[in-house]
């Protein structure tokens, strides 16, 4: 069943995605983002089932699988997009040596090419927007929101520079 909800969800952001051509990153990523969250706000039972218990890593399950590939719709946009342009990153000296080492697993396990520093970036804006989109779905932001898609929005500007973006307000917005 999870595994399902994931390629559910993974369908839904590569299509969002693919309505913008190749290189077009900035409208790839964030089309992308927006139809995460909006497959998260209008399936909050399944997104609660998918991402809000803990992991249990079973390698070549269905589940692990699925989760590999919905994981990919994102790092394959990041690794063509530093391919395409690099993005600022921190110099390696300024990771602590932990995270360093730990990112450096990743990203060989990852394959995606992506140097430490540029995995480090990637993983920081990932935990911004899924954890954003956590505090949402289980309604633990709603003490101070009723509508959290500006706040959404807010932090897709702020990250679409640290990726060397232009936010596009208009990219893959449901019309």
């Amino acid at each position: 069943m999870t595994a399902d909800f994931f390629r559910e969800l993974t369908e839904a952001m590569e299509a969002a995605r693919d309505a913008y051509p190749p290189g077009d990153h900035a409208r790839r990523l964030l089309a992308t983002c927006r139809a995460m969250r909006r497959w998260a706000v209008t399936h909050r039972a399944e997104f609660g089932w998918v991402f809000a218990s803990p992991i249990i890593r079973r390698p070549g399950s269905p589940r692990e699988l699925a989760g590999r590939d919905f994981e990919q719709v994102f790092l394959d946009e990041i690794a063509d997009l530093w391919r395409a342009r690099r993005f600022p990153v921190p110099a390696p000296d300024e990771l602590d040596p932990s995270i360093r080492e730990q990112l450096r697993a990743y990203a060989a396990d990852t394959g995606s090419g992506l140097p430490v520093e540029a995995i480090h970036v990637f993983v920081s804006c990932w935990t911004r927007l899924y954890g954003l989109l956590c505090m949402e779905v289980l309604d633990q932001l709603d003490f101070a929101y009723s509508d959290l898609e500006p706040v959404f929005e807010e932090c897709l500007r702020e990250l679409a520079p640290r990726l060397g973006l232009d936010y596009d307000a208009a990219a893959g917005r449901s019309s």
